[in-house]
Order: structure tokens, then C-alpha cells, then sequence
């Protein structure tokens, strides 16, 4: 008998999540490049409604969030009672884990996959798997060869956070028919708004026609990281799985409201993927080369890596000193690696500017 009480197994070997850094040296005003967020802000309409559902903060929000699963359906052209909404997609990966995860069990992720997913796993007590990846890129093969009988679950993120690379259509299903009936495949398209890619499948139609396939969005990338607004959409048993643990406030009204104006605001979307499409291309062409090497990315960020843990934290430094805070990813087994949002045209040519003296060539409009 303990003295005191004891946490499930597997709580205590997880290792918290750290956010980037977001102060800069002092005196120094920072830009923000660390975090993913949107370069262009919110939708505008997203932002109206945030202040008009924030009025009466005394009454309870809707509970199932039934306005932002009613705009996603219609955006999307899903079916708003397979959506299940979420404070931040972070919440629904919790969920989910705790819903289908076990002490006996294991969940397989690629090597560099989202850092969440083995927390999530280790905090239901299950053992997570790390398939080998190819050149920064998940590996079907991989990932099928790391699958066992006590797997229960596959995480893909799709791009991957923080590498930027994905799978194509053709991959995405040989993995998913590679997997028993029994596993529940997890497709997280975090980043799906920024991929420009043709022959990309944000999962919809994989959802559509299995029934262990659970596709994972959020609105973090979009303009609303801070209102915490993640979305799913999965099979109708697995909803109601879900639903039976899932808080019954999890999302706050305001956060409903302006998850539903963003959602419907399809050209504010369209903008935003442009002008990241446009800087993912110019910052790719200004860093890659010489000592620097750009891995080619489908997200809003770019992986820039060095010719050593050594270069690559001198780099974060010069850029720190600058007030340009990049992100440092040695938790992601990238020690020479720095994760570099999409930002403002300025701060990019900036970022450019102070990199130059750690082997990126620069480039031309």
C-alpha cells in the first residue's frame, strides 16, 4: 500500500508538452514564428462573431455545438451528426485514446509524428510504437511492419507537424487497408487548409466508407488558435463512443460561433492559402542551399535543417537575438532542426537576412 495515491501506469514516464518560446530577448519586440498560427490573422467574420456570441456569459453554451457541426457539414459536405467538436483538436485526440487505448495495448505513430499522440497514449496506460520514417516522410511499409496484435490504434498526421511532409492518396489507403478491422486509424489533418498538393486526401472519403477510420481537424491554423475549436469526423459508433465521456460544454459559445463564420468564410480560406503557398515557396528558395537544407513542406512552416545540433542552435539564437522566435524541435528527435512558421512578409525577408550567415543563399523576388 502507497502513502499516497498513486497515478495510472504510464503517467509519470510521459514527458509534458512544451510550446515554442514566445518572449524574445529583452528590449526586444518578438515575431512570432514558432507556433503555426495563421500569417493573416482571423476571418474577419469569425471575429464579429466572437464578440457577438460573447455576450451573456452567464448562460451555458449549446452542448453537441451544433451550429459549428452544421456549418462544417455544409462546408464540407458531411454529415453534422458524424462531427464531433472538441477544445482543440488536442481534446479529441485525449478522448479518443482514453475511449480505445488500454493497459495491454500499443498505438503506432511515425518516428517524427505530432508530440501529442504518445501522450495521449502513455495517458491511457497503452505503449506507443515509433515506425522508422524515409527522409522525414512516414513509410506505409513501416508503419504496417510496426503494427502488432496489441495494437489498437495508428496516428497519422497528414502533413506532419513538424516535419511538413505527407502522403498522397494511394499511400493513404494501402496503409489503411494494410490494418485490422480492429485498429482505429486516426488521420489528423491539422493543416489540411494549406496543402496545395494534387494528388493530397484530407480522409473524408476514407471516414466515408470504413468503419475505423476517424479524421481529425482544427481551427488553430486558421485564425482561431486561442478560442481552442477541433473537430472530427468518424463513424457513427465511434461518435457515440465519444460522446458518452466527451465533456458536455467542451466548447465555450463564443468559440462555436466563430468556428461557424470561419468555417463559412470559404474565400478568407482561399486568401490564406494562397499568400502561404506564395511564402512557403519564397522562404524554401531563400534557405535551401549550401549548409542549409529546406525539407519541402505541404503545411504552413518550413523544416530547416543544419549541418549540426551545434549550427542549428547558434542559428535559433541569432534569430532570438532578433526577435524572430522560431521553433527548436530536438523533443521530435531533430536536434539540428528548426521549425519556421509562415509569418508576415517582413519578418520573412528578415528571418532570411540573419540566416544568411549560416549557409542560406538568400533570394530573388
Amino acid at each position: 500500500m502507497s502513502d499516497r495515491p498513486v497515478p495510472q501506469p504510464g503517467i509519470l514516464k510521459i514527458a509534458p508538452y512544451v510550446p515554442g518560446k514566445s518572449q524574445a530577448a529583452p528590449g526586444v519586440v518578438p515575431i512570432k514564428l514558432s507556433a503555426n498560427e495563421s500569417p493573416l490573422g482571423a476571418s474577419p467574420a469569425a471575429l464579429a462573431a466572437l464578440q457577438e456570441a460573447d455576450r451573456s456569459p452567464e448562460i451555458y453554451p449549446e452542448g453537441t455545438s451544433r451550429i459549428l457541426r452544421e456549418a462544417l457539414g455544409d462546408v464540407h459536405g458531411l454529415e453534422p451528426l458524424r462531427i464531433v467538436c472538441g477544445n482543440g483538436s488536442d481534446d479529441l485526440l485525449h478522448l479518443l485514446a482514453q475511449c480505445y487505448l488500454g493497459e495491454r495495448d500499443n498505438a503506432v505513430m511515425s518516428r517524427h509524428g505530432f508530440n501529442v499522440y504518445p501522450i495521449v497514449t502513455m495517458g491511457a496506460s497503452a505503449e506507443i510504437i515509433m515506425a522508422p520514417e524515409k527522409d522525414y516522410r512516414a513509410d506505409v511499409d513501416a508503419m504496417l511492419a510496426a503494427v502488432t496484435p496489441a495494437t489498437k490504434m495508428v496516428f497519422l498526421a497528414n502533413p506532419n507537424n513538424p516535419t511538413g511532409t505527407y502522403l498522397g492518396g494511394e499511400e493513404l489507403e494501402r496503409l489503411h487497408r494494410g490494418l485490422r478491422p480492429d485498429i482505429l486509424f486516426v488521420l489528423d489533418s491539422a493543416y489540411a487548409e494549406y496543402v496545395t498538393a494534387e494528388d493530397y486526401d484530407v480522409g473524408i472519403g476514407l471516414v466515408s466508407g470504413a468503419e475505423n477510420v476517424v479524421m481529425v481537424r482544427t481551427f488553430s491554423k486558421m485564425g482561431l488558435a486561442a478560442s481552442r475549436i477541433g473537430w472530427m469526423y468518424a463513424p457513427d459508433h465511434v461518435v457515440d463512443v465519444v460522446n458518452r465521456i466527451r465533456g458536455p460544454f467542451n466548447v465555450n459559445r463564443p468559440a462555436q460561433y466563430a468556428g461557424a463564420a470561419a468555417a463559412r468564410d470559404v474565400d478568407f480560406t482561399v486568401r490564406l492559402k494562397q499568400y502561404n503557398a506564395q511564402w512557403r515557396a519564397w522562404l524554401t528558395r531563400a534557405l535551401h542551399g549550401n549548409a542549409i537544407r529546406v525539407i519541402d513542406s505541404q503545411a504552413n512552416f518550413v523544416l530547416a535543417l543544419f549541418d549540426s545540433a551545434e549550427t542549428s542552435k547558434a542559428a535559433f539564437q541569432a534569430l532570438f537575438a532578433e526577435g524572430l522566435i522560431v521553433r527548436e524541435i530536438g523533443v521530435y528527435g531533430i536536434e539540428n532542426g528548426l521549425r519556421i512558421s509562415i509569418g508576415p512578409e517582413p519578418a520573412m525577408r528578415r528571418l532570411v537576412e540573419v540566416l544568411k550567415a549560416f549557409g542560406a543563399p538568400g533570394a530573388r523576388d
